[in-house]
């Protein structure tokens, strides 16, 4: 890894309900600066739906700029990024779910936000998806979305200068490395 890496970009990861997006806003708020959401998800169906708008009443409450971008990710990005806003992009797995159903370059994308993150020009906190630890799916898409999901972590956590893992609401730092003694 470069040692250019701005050290405000922050990838937390975890299961579904892992706390990682709990974490994340903590996170993002904990720097006192104007609080920038990007949402990634659409509304595809009712619960879909009234999941979203639960999320845009409790960022609303705590004073969240929302800008929703369902594919131009970077782009979305580079316009609300600034040295005085801190931006939140959850989650990079609706993302991928939205790259692959649009018949886009799932790797060619994650390169561009990997290249993004090393130019931000504000403090960036990325949440994912860690959907590899189960079992193996059983048909050809989702065993496509899981290795894409994989290759897109690894891919943003080379370009972070933070990986935290959550799970059980419990956060556990992988980069910086903690020192490793034998």
């Amino acid at each position: 890894m470069s040692t250019d890496v701005p050290q405000r970009t922050a990838l937390i990861i975890g299961a579904a309900r892992s706390g990682k997006s709990r974490f994340a806003e903590r996170l993002a708020l904990g720097t006192g600066l104007v609080p920038v959401y990007v949402a990634t998800a659409e509304a595809r169906d009712e619960e879909m739906a009234a999941r979203i708008a639960a999320h845009q009443r409790m960022r609303s409450d705590a004073g969240w700029t929302t800008v929703e971008e369902p594919l131009a990710l970077v782009a979305a990005l580079e316009t609300a990024a600034s040295e005085d806003a801190v931006v939140l992009v959850d989650c990079l797995t609706l993302w991928l779910s939205n790259l692959i159903e649009a018949d886009r370059d799932v790797e060619a994308e994650g390169k561009a936000l990997a290249s993004y993150l090393s130019q931000a020009t504000g403090p960036l906190v990325l949440v994912s998806n860690e959907v590899g630890a189960g079992i193996v799916p059983i048909n050809a898409l989702a065993r496509r979305f899981a290795d894409a999901q994989g290759r897109l972590n690894q891919i943003v956590a080379a370009a972070a200068s933070q990986v935290i893992l959550v799970a059980a609401g419990q956060p556990l730092r992988l980069k910086p490395a903690p020192e490793l003694q034998l």
